[in-house]
């Protein structure tokens, strides 16, 4: 059969790795498609830089809206990640037709409902299953497996570099410098490491995560985001005393009464039992929990050239499938639009560790101000004497308002030295 031709755009770690994928398994991916793949082009930045894998010199151009808007093009990658050009590349593509892969969290968090109505208008396939947890297969799982089904929540570690780096801070005490200097050291993380460290990252991922859990349109700019760099290791052998590991969450949950979500990112306390606190090094791995299915994980590789591009091929066979027999993919389900509600209006546990002076009565001080807010104490324990004492206390699940009231006034009062620190605790699944 006649070929279908890809244009790649970028070639980067994951676009030299989807170009040496195409060309060591060209013979099964024909089979399993029913039609030879061609690459048509791929667009650089710069022409003369040294790449990871070999392409025909004829084959690179700079000029990217001429590639993906050639007559001859059935299919666009874009692996180029940022905002634009991204943006205008891949609309541009979808308005004139052709199906498009795409890894971009970035953009898909930022203004996803533009490529959306950009490829309802051109009738053309919108993938991204590359934009989460690398080869994990989790999003068309979501948009289509689980299309019968009422998701509840979704949770997990969808960040590597985070997980890489408060993994090594409970299992070998390292400080939180440390940690993420030998991250970068293997390449887990960039040499700027905000997007990582801050949850921008993470965020990104949980926006696109609830939009398909929850049949509404969620943006980066709705999530709560609270990244990892004022976690201490005192706060990590804390939580390995009381049996717990500190991760990265991120969280998509429906309200109680059903009538919106709640979407968040933060370092939280898990119980080392829970399946998620063994999730090591960089990898990713996410709970969902739907009324019929139960509760599901899925695990593996969340980053790396590699793993992220075996996601992009499994779209890319998919979305060639789709243009030969005539038909397109499930189109974007917004029909539910449920509201984000704000963060103190989300219900979570806390735990929290108290400076406090050595002498009678401060405990039922800080209990009292606890009742004043609503907010019960599950268990509580002293440590230390005289100016090493210090409260522990767990809280009962109550609003982040009220849980954020309490500690403004708790700072405040005279028999509080410091507050030493306030961890949520998360993983009663």
């Amino acid at each position: 059969m006649k070929p279908l031709k890809v244009a790649l755009l970028g070639c980067g770690v994951v676009g030299s790795q989807v170009i040496r994928l195409m060309h060591e398994q060209g013979d099964d991916l024909a089979a399993r498609i029913g039609a030879p793949l061609e690459l048509a082009g791929v667009a650089v930045r710069r022409m003369g830089r040294k790449r990871d894998v070999d392409v025909a010199p004829e084959l690179l151009t700079t000029d990217a809206e001429s590639l993906v808007t050639r007559d001859d093009v059935d299919i666009v990658i874009e692996v180029i990640g940022g905002i634009e050009p991204a943006r205008s590349l891949i609309v541009s593509a979808l308005t004139g037709g052709k199906s498009v892969v795409t890894a971009n969290k970035a953009l898909l968090a930022e203004d996803g409902a533009t490529l959306h109505e950009a490829a309802r208008t051109g009738g053309a396939d919108l993938y991204f299953e590359a934009s989460v947890a690398g080869a994990i297969p989790l999003l068309r799982p979501l948009r289509e497996s689980l299309a019968g089904d009422h998701v509840k929540q979704v949770l997990g570690i969808v960040n590597g570099t985070t997980n890489y780096i408060l993994d090594k801070m409970d299992s070998t005490g390292a400080s939180f410098t440390d940690a993420l200097e030998e991250a970068q050291t293997l390449g887990y993380a960039e040499a700027d490491p905000t997007a990582d460290i801050e949850g921008f990252d993470a965020a990104a991922k949980a926006a696109i995560l609830a939009g398909l859990a929850f049949h509404s349109r969620v943006t980066a700019a709705e999530v709560h985001r609270e990244g990892i760099t004022e976690i201490t290791a005192t706060d990590v052998a804390s939580a390995k005393a009381m049996g717990y590991v500190i991760k990265l969450l991120a969280i998509c949950a429906r309200s109680d009464d059903g009538r919106s979500i709640g979407v968040r990112v933060y370092p939280a306390m898990i119980p080392r039992t829970h399946p998620l606190a063994g999730v090591r090094e960089a990898y990713n791995a996410v709970f969902v929990e739907a009324a019929s299915a139960g509760q599901l994980m899925f695990y593996g590789k969340g980053a790396g050239g590699a793993p992220t591009a075996s996601a992009v091929l499994g779209d890319l066979v998919a979305v060639a499938r789709n243009r030969l027999a005539g038909t397109r993919a499930p189109a974007e389900s917004t029909y539910a639009d449920l509201p984000v509600h704000p963060m103190g209006e989300t219900v979570t546990r806390c735990h929290v560790a108290l400076d406090v002076a050595d002498k009678p009565g401060v405990l039922a001080r800080v209990a009292d101000l606890f009742a004043k807010h609503d907010v019960s104490i599950q268990t509580v324990r002293q440590e230390g004497h005289g100016d090493d004492a210090q409260l522990v206390i767990v809280t009962h699940r109550a609003t982040d308002a009220a849980l954020s009231a309490t500690m403004e006034e708790l700072r405040d009062l005279d028999i509080v030295r410091a507050v030493a620190s306030v961890m949520r605790v998360e993983g009663d699944l």
